[in-house]
């Protein structure tokens, strides 16, 4: 069993580097043509991750047809396969050539906030769009700080992504682990953390608020974080545009909510506050979400499952 289980995990390990290899070989635009084509064989071939994401989007949006969901969650295995590609050129690229296919917008905000803050800051996504771009994307631009990652059970694999993400300057540090590490960071005020708080949560970590309008296990770690911390929370997202043709680095100006004496309020009106913005972009590009994850799988006490 030991023997099948590395053995596994090295054609794993093989099948996703040459995969990378290949596709980083290519331009950007065959790359993510490519890597559209390989999201739409996954649509085809993986029923559950389809059927996840139907039964998301009747959550997110009972008001749409079911034509409209059907079309929106192929929309998503075409945006996984897109990021796939646009990944494989992260890890191949120079500088110069990386910076031609994004477009940077609300770089101000980001500086703002470094004048009022210095390098404290708490940056933030979702897994919409090339998520990846976000942190990858501000040390390629010179703002270079630590992010939380949950790592992939193969390691190989996780080396060959961990490599990429951190090319440029930047750190990741373990999710399972990272209470102690991100509240020392932050007291330091010598660089900035970054986090994604819009998937599931376990009961013990999260608070429930709506998101998409039900109730969702969302983690409160980073508004604990900011308030204990007094530490700026700038929300950065990289939606595809068609329009242009690239990725966006959207920027957005800091989180703000209206404070209470009570610190448990405030950190569920924080945490309000910071899921509203995920939202907001997802009803902006409803189809560059990770619909596939089971964002609502940790119910509230006495409710069954969705899934």
């Amino acid at each position: 069993m030991a023997k099948a289980g590395k053995l596994q995990t090295f054609v794993e390990y093989a099948a996703a580097k040459s995969v990378l290899t290949t596709l980083g070989r290519l331009p950007a635009p065959a790359a993510m043509r490519i890597g559209r084509a390989m999201g739409k064989l996954a649509y085809v071939l993986a029923a559950d991750l389809r059927r996840t994401a139907a039964t998301n989007l009747r959550l997110a949006f009972p008001e749409k047809s079911d034509e409209e969901r059907a079309a929106l969650v192929r929309e998503c295995f075409d945006s996984l396969g897109r990021l796939l590609g646009f990944f494989s050129q992260m890890g191949s690229r120079s500088e110069k050539e990386l910076k031609e296919l994004v477009e940077v917008r609300g770089w101000e905000n980001l500086e703002a906030a470094k004048e009022i803050a210095g390098q404290k800051l708490l940056l933030y996504t979702g897994h919409l769009g090339a998520w990846e771009l976000t942190s990858f994307g501000f040390s390629l631009f010179g703002h270079r700080f630590i992010f939380l990652v949950r790592r992939i059970d193969n390691p190989q694999i996780e080396q060959i992504v961990d490599r990429v993400r951190t090319r440029f300057g930047n750190q990741t540090i373990d999710k399972l682990s990272a209470g102690r590490t991100m509240f020392k960071v932050l007291r330091s005020g010598k660089t900035s953390v970054g986090l994604l708080p819009d998937l599931n949560t376990l009961h013990d970590e999260a608070i429930f608020i709506d998101f998409m309008g039900v109730p969702a296990a969302t983690t409160f770690m980073m508004a604990k974080l900011a308030l204990r911390t007094n530490t700026p929370i700038i929300p950065v997202f990289s939606p595809w545009s068609a329009e242009k043709g690239k990725y966006l680095i959207d920027v957005e100006t800091p989180v703000t909510f209206e404070r209470t004496d009570d610190e448990e309020e405030n950190v569920r009106r924080l945490t309000i506050a910071i899921t509203q913005r995920v939202e907001n972009q997802i009803r902006r590009y409803p189809g560059q979400w990770l619909w596939v994850h089971k964002r609502w799988k940790t119910r509230p006490p006495g409710e069954p499952s969705v899934y």
